[in-house]
């Protein structure tokens, strides 16, 4: 088993409570993964900017925030968590659109599929991953260039 810290934790947000129960309940049997939910967009941002996130999903119509405007304010907060959107049938049109505007990793048509699905939090979990590696190889170049600057600085002081 993975350690507590190593376990992806997986928000997900919908006004309906049978959406949630389902999600949850599958990917508890399936996955070692940390489930929260939400009904309400505004308590899972609170949740969000105090807890670390791996992933977020949300439903695409809810009353007190539209799953767009929440998905924009959770890239706001943590730009490096991947989104998802959650839509039926009819609102697959203006997902697709929103993914280039509110830069969403994926869009799930209502009913999913559970393989589906496992298959895109997989890919979203190591979408994170990987950014976070590519992070900090970029910071460790950036340290060794600046290690490589202060070492030349020390080279032309010398013969200079």
């Amino acid at each position: 088993m993975a350690a507590a810290n190593d376990i992806p934790t997986i928000v997900i947000v919908d006004d309906e409570e049978m959406v949630l129960t389902s999600l949850n309940s599958f990917l508890t049997l399936e996955t070692d993964y940390n489930v929260q939910t939400f009904t309400s967009a505004k308590e899972a941002l609170v949740y969000i900017e105090k807890e670390r996130v791996d992933l977020v999903v949300s439903d695409y119509l809810m009353p007190e925030m539209d799953g767009i405007s929440f998905l924009a304010e959770v890239r706001d907060i943590k730009p490096e968590i991947p989104r998802i959107i959650l839509t039926g049938y009819a609102d697959k049109e203006n997902a697709i659109k929103a993914i280039n505007n509110v830069g969403l990793f994926q869009y799930i048509e209502k009913p999913w599929d559970n393989d589906d699905i496992l298959i895109i939090f997989r890919n979203g979990l190591e979408k994170k991953k990987l950014m976070r590696r590519l992070d900090e190889k970029i910071s460790e170049i950036n340290k060794a260039y600046g290690e490589l600057q202060e070492l030349q600085r020390e080279i032309v002081k010398t013969f200079v």
